[in-house]
C-alpha cells in the first residue's frame, strides 16, 4: 500500500491541472491542499503561472504568501474562476463536510463566489451517507450554550463546543465550534442545512451542498479525479 501523505502530495499537485495562467483562485485550508498550495508556488516560479489567489485562513494566506503567491481581497475582484480545497466526507452525489480545520466560514464565503469547486481528499473521506465526521458548526460565542442546546435538540444528538486546551477553538471569525455527533444519519443535507441555519447563534453549517464538482481522490491504488457529471468542469 503507498503511504498516506505520498499520496495526499500526490493529489493536492494533480489539482493542480484545472489552474491555468489568469485564473483567480481560492486556496483552501487543510494537509491535502497545502501540497496544492506549494505546487502552484512553483508552477509559478519555474513554469510562469499567473495566478492571484484568496486564502480560506490565516495558515493558507501564511504559506501562499511563502510561496510566493500573490493575494487579493475577494472584496477587490468580482469571484473567482476557481477553488480548490479539501473535505472531511463526501457523498455520492459529490455534497460535502466541511469545517474540521475551524475555516468553514471562510471556506463557504470563497467557494459560494467560486464558478467551480475541486475537493482534494484521499478515500477515507468517501462515505455513503455523511454524518460519521462529527458536523462542524461555527457559532457565535455570546449565549453558545443556548445555541448548543438548540442543535441538540434539533439534531437529536449530542453537540459540543469543540476544545484546544484549556479553552474553546476560537475561528479566524473570533467564533466557535460546535461539533453535532449525528452519526452516519445525514440522509438529507440540504434540508439539514437550512433548517440548522434557522437557529439564532449559528454563523454557518460545514454542509457544503451542490457546490463540488470534482474531486481529486488518492487511493491505495494512486490518485484518480472523479468529475461530478451535474457539475461545472470537464477533465
Amino acid at each position: 500500500m503507498a503511504d498516506v501523505e505520498e499520496l495526499k502530495r500526490k493529489a493536492g499537485i494533480e489539482a493542480c491541472k484545472f489552474v491555468k495562467s489568469g485564473m483567480k483562485v481560492g486556496l483552501g485550508t487543510g494537509s491535502t491542499v497545502k501540497h496544492t498550495v506549494v505546487e502552484l508556488g512553483r508552477r509559478m516560479a519555474d513554469e510562469g503561472l499567473e495566478i492571484v489567489g484568496v486564502p480560506t485562513s490565516l495558515a493558507t494566506e501564511k504559506l501562499a504568501l511563502e510561496v510566493g503567491i500573490p493575494l487579493v481581497e475577494l472584496s477587490e475582484i468580482d469571484g473567482l474562476d476557481i477553488v480548490i480545497d479539501g473535505a472531511d466526507e463526501y457523498d455520492p452525489q459529490f455534497q460535502l463536510i466541511k469545517g474540521g480545520g475551524a475555516a468553514l466560514l471562510r471556506e463557504k464565503i470563497v467557494a459560494q463566489e467560486s464558478s467551480a469547486m475541486v475537493v482534494v481528499a484521499d478515500d477515507r473521506k468517501k462515505v455513503t451517507t455523511l454524518g460519521a465526521f462529527p458536523l462542524p458548526i461555527e457559532v457565535t460565542p455570546f449565549s453558545h450554550e443556548a445555541t448548543v442546546r438548540a442543535l441538540s435538540r434539533l439534531l437529536d444528538c449530542r453537540v459540543n463546543i469543540r476544545m484546544a486546551g484549556d479553552g474553546p477553538v476560537i475561528t479566524d471569525n473570533g467564533n466557535m465550534i460546535a461539533d453535532a455527533h449525528t452519526g452516519p444519519n445525514i440522509n438529507d443535507p440540504v434540508s439539514s442545512e437550512t433548517n440548522i441555519l434557522l437557529i439564532a447563534g449559528v454563523v454557518q453549517v460545514g454542509l457544503f451542498n451542490n457546490m463540488c464538482d470534482a474531486v481529486v481522490l488518492a487511493g491505495t491504488n494512486g490518485v484518480e479525479t472523479v468529475i461530478n457529471p451535474s457539475g461545472r468542469l470537464q477533465e
